[in-house]
């Protein structure tokens, strides 16, 4: 497929009580909202899907809506009773249900232990099946592949075109939504800058550390910021995005090393300035997106930055004098 999708599985919003939901097997537990009646998924049917991952607690931890981008994905043969496979294989295109998987479950046929910091009992998902591929009775592999390939392209490439057509109206909305009286360069990138800092400005050379919040523009479905990184540790949590093993704090920057919007936005402030950017996509990851950290193609970005210092590079050792 051109381009690899990692599966974001996902639950939902009101689960409702648990006896409402049915029992399946290995533990699992599953509750359909919909069903059109169209044959079920097996092994090796080609989906897109739409998800949301949430603990039991309710909080999103991820969600194909919030970075408007449905995930695409061979089923795979399940590897235990109760598994993500197990549980799409109830469904049918059209199809939109709540599972509920039992992590212990998960720990003991991965022989992967259950995280330390991970106390639900159940990672939750509620999907949407958006397309399911059959492959046809007698159907070659090779045949079926090239016919999946060929759709999935091309669906792929209309949700790209849909978000290059999108990306104006986005950038519009984020700031006439946060009433921000912004500022723009030639190159596109608008800002606005809250506190200046000194009159300093980092050179080439310069280590500048940095504390940051990366959004996308458009909200999540809960209503929060669409936080995808930050360097603050109270937003992280507050976003779920917290990392036991992310170091917290400001962190180093030199110019010409991050995407050009950031770059050109920390020359505008000084030591202890304050800039909040709106990077168009063009200044950003542009057509490719970046798809680990849930940024899609022609994404505009918002990030709020504070430079806390600027480290001079240290000066090279003068030349020893020649000897006469």
């Amino acid at each position: 497929m051109k381009k690899s999708f990692i599966i974001l599985v996902a639950a939902t919003v009101g689960l409702g009580a648990c006896n409402n939901f049915k029992k399946g097997p290995g533990g699992l537990m599953y509750q359909i909202h919909k069903t059109e009646g169209k044959d079920k998924i097996v092994e090796g049917d080609i989906i897109k899907i739409n998800a949301i991952q949430k603990t039991e607690k309710d909080s999103v931890t991820s969600s194909t809506y919030d970075i408007q981008q449905p995930a695409v994905f061979p089923v795979s043969k399940k590897q235990w009773d109760g598994d993500i496979s197990d549980a799409l294989m109830l469904l049918a295109e059209g199809d939109s249900a709540t599972f509920k998987i039992d992590l212990d479950s998960m720990a003991k046929h991965s022989n992967q232990p259950k995280p330390a910091t991970q106390k639900d009992r159940y990672m939750v998902f509620t999907v949407k099946i958006e397309k399911v591929m059959h492959k046809a009775a007698g159907e070659a592999d090779s045949v079926f592949q090239r016919k999946a390939t060929e759709f999935f392209q091309k669906d792929f490439q209309e949700t790209v075109a849909k978000h290059k057509a999108a990306e104006t109206g986005k950038i519009k909305k984020f700031i006439d939504d946060n009433k921000l009286k912004v500022q723009t360069t030639a190159s596109g990138l608008q800002y606005v800058i809250t506190a200046p800092g000194d009159a300093q400005r980092a050179g080439l050379t310069d280590t500048l550390m940095v504390n940051y919040t990366g959004k996308l523009l458009p909200k999540k479905s809960d209503g929060k910021d669409n936080v995808f990184d930050t360097s603050v540790e109270t937003i992280a949590k507050q976003a779920g995005k917290d990392n036991p093993m992310a170091q917290y704090g400001p962190r180093p920057f030199t110019l010409g090393r991050a995407i050009p919007g950031f770059d050109e936005g920390l020359k505008l402030i000084g030591k202890g300035g304050k800039i909040t950017m709106i990077i168009p996509s063009q200044l950003a990851y542009g057509e490719g997106g970046m798809p680990q950290a849930g940024i899609t193609p022609f994404s505009p970005l918002a990030f709020d930055v504070e430079i806390t210092d600027i480290k001079k590079a240290a000066a090279a050792p003068a030349a020893p004098a020649k000897k006469p």
